[in-house]
This record gives C-alpha cells, sequence and structure tokens, in this order.
C-alpha cells in the first residue's frame, strides 16, 4: 500500500470477522486463507497490519475479552441488590454464549482454552483473577448492606460464579436451548446465596438421634 493511499477495509470490521473465523472453526482448524477469505483483506496487508495467525489470535482475544468484560461488570455491578446482580451476571453468559448471528458459546472458554500458548493461557488466568475481583467486591458490597451475613464465604462463592458462568457457556455450545440456560442461570443464584455452613453445634439430624436415644 503506498503512503497516503487509504486502505480498501475497515480494521475493527475486519477484527470482528476474524473473531468470527476464529469462534467458528477453532485457533487450530484455521488458516490463512481462511482469515484472509472471511475479513476481506489480501495477504500482503494481512501480514503487514496483523502480524500473522498468533498475533492476530492474540489481539482478537483481548478485544472480545474488553468487550464481553464491559457488558458482564455492567451487568453486575448495575442492579441494586445482591441477588440481582448475579442474575444478571449468569444471564449475560447465557445471553452472550447465544447470540443470534454468532458462533455458539464463547471465544474464551471455547476456543481459547484449547490454544497450546503461555501467553494465551496468562491472559486467560488473567481474565478470570479479573472477574473473581469483581464478584468478591459485589458480594462484600452485599455485606455492607446486610444482604447476606458477614462471615459469607466471598471468595469460595465469587469461584462458585465462575464456575457456574463457564459452565452455562460450556452447555450451550453442545446445544442446550438458552430457555433452558436462562431458567437454570435463575435457579443458580438459590444455590450461590444459600446460607453458610457451620460446624458449630451438632446437625439436625445429630439432634434428632439425641432426642430418639433419650426417650
Amino acid at each position: 500500500m503506498a503512503p497516503g493511499r487509504p486502505r480498501s477495509f475497515d480494521e475493527l470490521e475486519a477484527l470482528e470477522k476474524a473473531t468470527q473465523v476464529f469462534w467458528s472453526k477453532g485457533y487450530d482448524g484455521v488458516t490463512i486463507d481462511d482469515l484472509v477469505a472471511g475479513m476481506g483483506v489480501g495477504r500482503p496487508s494481512f501480514y503487514r497490519i496483523f502480524g500473522g495467525k498468533r498475533t492476530l489470535f492474540l489481539r482478537v482475544l483481548k478485544a472480545y475479552a474488553k468487550k464481553k468484560g464491559a457488558r458482564a461488570e455492567k451487568a453486575l455491578l448495575s442492579p441494586k441488590s445482591l441477588r440481582a446482580s448475579l442474575a444478571g451476571f449468569l444471564r449475560h453468559a447465557v445471553e452472550s454464549a447465544t447470540e443470534e448471528g454468532s458462533a455458539v458459546g464463547c471465544l474464551l472458554e471455547c476456543v481459547a482454552p484449547l490454544v497450546d500458548d503461555a501467553e494465551v493461557r496468562q491472559f486467560l488466568q488473567s481474565s478470570t483473577a479479573g472477574a473473581m475481583a469483581l464478584l468478591e467486591r459485589r458480594f462484600r458490597d452485599g455485606i455492607s448492606a446486610g444482604e447476606v451475613p458477614r462471615d459469607f464465604p466471598v471468595a469460595a462463592r465469587a469461584s462458585q460464579v465462575i464456575d457456574l458462568s463457564k459452565g452455562l457457556t460450556m452447555r450451550a455450545q453442545i446445544g442446550t436451548s438458552r430457555r433452558r440456560l436462562l431458567n437454570d442461570a435463575k435457579e443458580a443464584v438459590n444455590l450461590v446465596l444459600l446460607p453458610r455452613k457451620t460446624s458449630h453445634g451438632p446437625s439436625g439430624l445429630a439432634r434428632k438421634a439425641r432426642a430418639v436415644r433419650g426417650r
């Protein structure tokens, strides 16, 4: 491309198209020909602007994570109640994984973990840690508001929400309906907010056993 000559394609649009190519074919299954055709760019422009398959994938992954993360954060932090926040977070996971006109699942959960690359793994670990921190913050706000007890297991429940989100996404990929997943996401909130089990005092079964022995 000569200096000053305008590009014949929109770079951001090309990245969006590359996301769909990686998402639908997987990283290992994608060829340069697939990317060039799917993105609507010439081979020379592809290498000059995007560097190559690995470099492009990392760029696509970071852009996708930033976009999805912003939506997830909004879903989690916008509602006033903790219950509504968790419901919104899990509902967002389902809606993103079943979005019409897009490949089913999630690039972060269904494609990137299969890529044998240290930088990709590190990025995924950082993304998960960021989501964990956000959830822990929301749970602590719930404690301050008196919505859950002060001894609520913040870290453990934040981890559970992440696992639930990933599980819903994976189930979407294997064909579970959006309706079923949305219902399961709603029910999952009840599990997350269950009172913490304690070891103080005998359990209900133990108390009943003692009562029987004392008769």
